[in-house]
């Protein structure tokens, strides 16, 4: 598993080592320039001095054999040697006054020579020698140096430890929670480089949170809501056992068959609530044709709306570009029309119009029925809520109170929004939905 504090302290550790090494690099260049200019000083005021001493020598001074540092050669004007303070030093004459340097048997030599009317006096020095004076310097300040650098390193190290323990005592607030233990993480004393990364967790534990209080809801509701279904069978089933002749037993029959459509298009509707509910796993987008679903949707339910004699058509202004999930849209509409049947008394009318509205594809169920009350229309999204004094228009028929409910459910994972409005001329409803733009569907 990588470690943040072992990898900063690597690159950390890894750039100090680096510099440390260009910083000595750069002391010993520092360190052998001024020895440089001191040794040439030197040289300079050695030269110097003898050459204003050679009026003063007496004429004949034998040369000299000592190995000094410092090598001094006197040469009269025309280039003869006249002394020398080492003789196996062959320097090479020049009448060139300054500094420069001569190869003599393999070794360089910084020369530096004088030149006055009474002869010429040249100083030199191996030119090693200011390179070993310098690193001898430079080796002089590597172990204070090494001490500094363990030191800074040993605090680094602590500094990054102490900087990364918030992540350490988040982790183990983390997992020290339960599955029912989603309270957001205290944000008050992290440092800020840290917060956008607790502040993402808190936000995906608060929608943890939301799912898991939305499907115990939903199953609580479920159960509340079937336990009615599932004792009116029991009770058909009962008459149907009881039934003392023929047309008894066919009555009972036709109420259990009825009772278990109504069971069964409650369970359906309950399926599809939780394959819309957030979190459920969602199909990808595509482009979708929104008039061909509506159409669609109404050729399925004419056999049901000819029926009731309700007058169920489509109006198509627009094809009604939109990205969605085609199984889920089609709920969508089945469900809409589906509501409009029900509540829509016979020789109604209900329409089912695709058109555009600023670039936005726009689908609108309108029907002939009791319309809800505006105050009402809010919580009829609700799951299981009924809009009160609000009946089926047909006899025998049941609402689950989970259609509109599934259609904002659906409509939300879309990004599309769903509103109702009174229907033609303030009679009945409109449920109208509004996608955004297509033009980004692949």
């Amino acid at each position: 598993m990588r470690s943040i504090e072992r990898h900063l302290a690597l690159w950390i550790l890894g750039a100090a080592g680096l510099g440390a090494v260009l910083l000595g690099l750069v002391a010993y260049l520092v360190i052998l320039s001024d020895l440089n200019d001191s040794l040439d000083e030197n040289l300079n005021a050695v030269a110097t001095a003898v050459a204003d001493r050679i009026a003063a020598r007496p004429p004949g001074v034998a040369a000299g054999a000592d190995s000094a540092e410092i090598v001094v050669v006197e040469w009269t004007p025309q280039g003869r040697m006249s002394f020398s303070s080492d003789l196996r030093v062959a320097l090479q004459f020049s009448n060139r006054s300054g500094l420069a340097r001569q190869h003599i048997q393999g070794t360089d030599w910084d020369t530096y020579t004088v030149a006055r009317p009474g002869g010429v006096v040249q100083a030199a020095q191996r030119a090693r020698i200011q390179q070993e004076e310098a690193a001898e310097v430079a080796a002089s300040l590597f172990l204070p140096f090494l001490l500094v650098f363990g030191l800074a390193a040993v605090l680094l190290i602590l500094a990054l430890r102490r900087g990364l323990a918030p992540l350490d005592r988040t982790a183990i607030d983390v997992a020290a929670r339960s599955a029912s233990s989603l309270a957001p993480i205290d944000t008050a004393h992290l440092p800020r480089e840290i917060t956008p990364l607790v502040l993402a967790l808190n936000g995906l534990m608060q929608r943890l949170a939301d799912s898991l209080q939305a499907r115990q809801r939903f199953v609580a509701d479920a159960a509340h809501e079937l336990r009615t279904p599932i004792t009116a069978l029991r009770l058909q089933l009962q008459l149907l056992q009881g039934a003392a002749d023929d047309a008894s037993r066919r009555i009972a029959a036709n109420a259990l068959q009825a009772g278990i459509d109504r069971a069964q298009h409650l369970v359906e509707q309950l399926l599809a609530l939780s394959r819309a509910e957030p979190g459920a796993q969602a199909e990808p987008l595509q482009r979708l044709a929104l008039a061909a679903l509506a159409q669609a949707a109404v050729g399925r339910s004419s056999a049901n709306a000819e029926s009731r004699g309700i007058d169920l058509g489509a109006r198509i202004e627009s094809p009604g570009a939109v990205a969605g999930d085609a199984e889920q849209l089609r709920v969508l509409i089945d469900n809409l029309v589906g509501n409009a049947l029900r509540f829509t008394p016979r020789g109604g009318v209900v329409d089912v119009v695709v058109a555009d509205a600023d670039g936005c594809a726009v689908l609108r169920v309108i029907d002939d029925g009791p319309g809800i009350a505006a105050e009402a229309r809010e919580r009829v999204f609700e799951r299981f809520h009924r809009a009160p004094g609000v009946a089926p228009a047909h006899a025998g028929e049941n609402t689950s109170g989970l259609g509109l409910s599934i259609v904002k459910a659906i409509a939300e994972r879309h990004d599309a929004q769903v509103t109702l409005h009174a229907g033609r001329g303030g009679h009945g409803l409109e449920v109208r939905v509004v996608f955004p733009a297509a033009g980004a569907v692949p």
